[in-house]
């Protein structure tokens, strides 16, 4: 009896902890690459509003950003069974979104009220990974499936293999290795020498080279508290977060429209939000205003996959 005790405590420890993490993973992984719509943040003062999306959704049946986002704002609301309604919409007018069934398997398994990781929610992350094999959220999901059909090691062994493809800062990175630590300890598994030793992606190029600390520090971007706090927030408030520091980066542009370093952070920040067309415009803003470092924007630019 104690054995089995021990093992349902365990899985849900392990439970919370994938859910507690993967808020994050699915959410920060939805801004990782274009192929991601944008969802609008549920916010009443700019009118975006879940009866506004239910609407769009509804005048736009094949409309698979529209459904995205009306999932979205249902997930936020904690409402699963309607989450997992609108992102079955949406994957099946794009089947070939990684990131829409990564969010689907979620909403399933957390609308789930007996299995933690109900088959229907594996499917999905499968479908995400053959996509993707990269895919954060849904190669972090399938370890923990892992786990919890008592697989500790090899669900260890996938986590440090994510852990060694986030590059440093992501802000699910700190929780990752939680989870590695508290399910090593669980388990009895020593996960303390690999944690220390293990080697991860450099983190991405700061613009431009040679520019100094204390400028690269006020060139507007996220600070360190900020990520924190972005990790604690709802996936609608994350997105509104990430629109807040963009619009405060362009304000300082305006202010300052010969900031080469800070037109490139725009670009970046446009092209994180899955946002290439105002990352253009960024671009040729940018060129307008510093025509003499038209060479070293659009150089950036194609490094970042800016349209041009």
């Amino acid at each position: 009896m104690g054995g089995m005790q021990a093992a349902t405590a365990g899985k849900i420890a392990l439970a919370a902890a994938a859910f507690g993490l993967a808020g994050v993973l699915v959410f920060a992984s939805l801004r990782d690459k274009g192929d991601a719509p944008p969802v609008p943040a549920m916010n009443a003062s700019a009118g975006v509003t879940l009866e506004s999306l239910e609407a769009a959704a509804k005048a736009a049946p094949q409309d698979p950003e529209a459904w995205m986002a009306l999932g979205m704002a249902y997930f936020d609301a904690d409402d699963y069974p309607r989450a997992v309604s609108a992102l079955e919409h949406a994957a099946n007018l794009a089947p070939d979104r990684a990131r829409i069934w990564s969010v689907l398997g979620e909403a399933r398994a957390r609308g789930s009220e007996r299995d933690p990781m109900p088959p229907a929610a594996v499917e999905a992350f499968r479908k995400a990974l053959a996509i993707d094999p990269k895919d954060p959220p849904s190669r972090y999901f399938l370890a923990a499936k892992r786990d919890l059909d008592g697989d500790h090691k090899g669900a260890i062994d996938d986590w440090f293999a994510l852990l060694a493809d986030t590059p440093p800062g992501a802000p699910w990175e700190t929780d990752l290795r939680r989870t590695i630590q508290q399910v090593g300890k669980l388990h009895g598994i020593d996960v303390a020498p690999r944690l220390a030793s293990v080697k991860q992606p450099a983190p991405p190029a700061m613009p431009p080279a040679g520019a100094s600390a204390p400028a690269m520090a006020g060139l507007g971007g996220p600070t360190a508290d900020e990520v924190r706090e972005a990790a604690r927030l709802s996936p609608s408030q994350q997105n509104e977060m990430a629109q807040g520091m963009v619009a405060r980066l362009e304000e300082r542009l305006k202010a300052d429209p010969k900031d080469v370093a800070r037109w490139v952070m725009l670009m970046r920040s446009r092209m994180t939000l899955g946002e290439p067309a105002r990352a253009s415009a960024a671009l040729k803003a940018a060129v307008a205003a510093n025509p003499g470092a038209k060479a070293e924007l659009e150089g950036q630019a194609k490094a970042l996959g800016v349209p041009f």
